[in-house]
């Protein structure tokens, strides 16, 4: 097998041991599971969350029983800063050699003190080739008229005054109150355009040819677009948020050992290729790239070329700065 346990997996008298793993839905193919059983004589028990905030909201009420826990970066800041995270050690997981060394320089945990990057994948556009002219990839696309009532926005302050942020040549993490004023104004003119904020319909909506161009999450609009081969997605030319869900052990974690092993196997260049896959989101990790299929590999959504990769973002924890955007937020929700 691609990983031997170290002994410590299975109890003394040989009994399986459980290892809880707090995730987004669909975030680990049955193939990675199943390897990681056999190899450490263990079950693997998925729980899932569909927010940031409830994964958080959940942990600060008092919930335990997580041995992993796969929030985005901003997040695992958040659990950080609240002392809820263990730091890492790096001699327990060797593949860490494998994670992709341009994107650590992006990342919120450049030398992942705390955390490990899983899968990222960018906010992107999306249109119907057959109904929209003359497109350009760019944010500027949310102001046409001719689009009116047709587009859909993410109902997320981050993903939507971070793109006006980036409309206008500023960091989507700013919290300079001029700026967060301008890009409210950019906020505000593009939902009079559009149909709706939302965060689920607009996968089928842009697939039935309800809508003609949304904003949305590159690996959703991938899946969606196996069944629609008139969708074109892009990564806007000013550049764009790209969320990157990261593995973590929480403090109180039953079986640490086993923790560590786990996020060993998903480093794995052969697991993370096929877990890449399978998922449809990109695992920084550049020893895996190379056993990628070719139409995987090519996709400029997910390998973006370094100028515009350059110009992409994870959304960071604001902390005490929140309420500041919070506020703006309000001015565009409620115009």
């Amino acid at each position: 097998p691609a990983c031997k346990p170290k002994g410590g997996s299975a109890g003394a008298s040989g009994e399986k041991k459980t290892l809880t793993v707090f995730t987004w839905a669909d975030y680990l193919s049955e193939k990675a599971k199943e390897s990681f059983e056999k190899a450490h004589n263990c079950t693997v028990v998925v729980d899932t969350f569909d927010s940031n905030e409830a994964m958080l909201a959940k942990l600060e009420s008092g919930a335990s029983g997580y041995d992993v826990l796969v929030p985005s970066s901003y997040a695992v800041q958040a659990l950080k800063r609240k002392g809820m995270v263990q730091p890492l050690d790096h001699s327990k997981i060797p593949n860490l050699k494998n994670v992709d060394a341009k994107y650590l320089t992006k990342a919120l945990d450049p030398k992942m003190e705390f955390s490990v990057p899983y899968m990222m994948a960018p906010t992107c556009l999306c249109y119907l080739a057959s109904k929209v002219s003359n497109p350009e990839n760019s944010w500027a696309m949310l102001d046409r008229a001719d689009l009116k009532g047709r587009i859909t926005m993410l109902d997320d302050m981050r993903e939507v005054l971070g793109a006006a942020l980036k409309f206008l040549g500023h960091s989507l993490n700013s919290t300079d109150p001029a700026q967060l004023a301008a890009a409210t104004e950019v906020a505000r003119r593009w939902a009079k355009n559009i149909a709706k904020f939302e965060n689920e319909q607009y996968k089928t909506g842009i697939a039935s040819g309800e809508f003609h161009l949304v904003q949305g999450y590159a690996g959703d609009l991938i899946q969606a677009s196996e069944e629609n081969d008139d969708m074109r997605i892009f990564v806007p030319q000013e550049g764009t948020a790209f969320s990157c869900d990261d593995l973590c052990i929480p403090k109180g974690a039953k079986e640490v050992d086993l923790a560590y092993a786990f996020i060993n196997h998903v480093t794995y260049a052969s697991i993370a290729a096929e877990n890449m896959e399978w998922i449809g989101y990109r695992a920084p990790n550049t020893a895996a790239y190379g056993s990628l299929s070719e139409d995987f590999r090519g996709s400029e959504v997910l390998f973006p070329p370094d100028d515009l990769f350059a110009k992409c973002e994870p959304i960071d924890d604001l902390g005490d700065r929140l309420p500041l955007w919070t506020a703006e937020w309000d001015k565009v929700k409620k115009p």
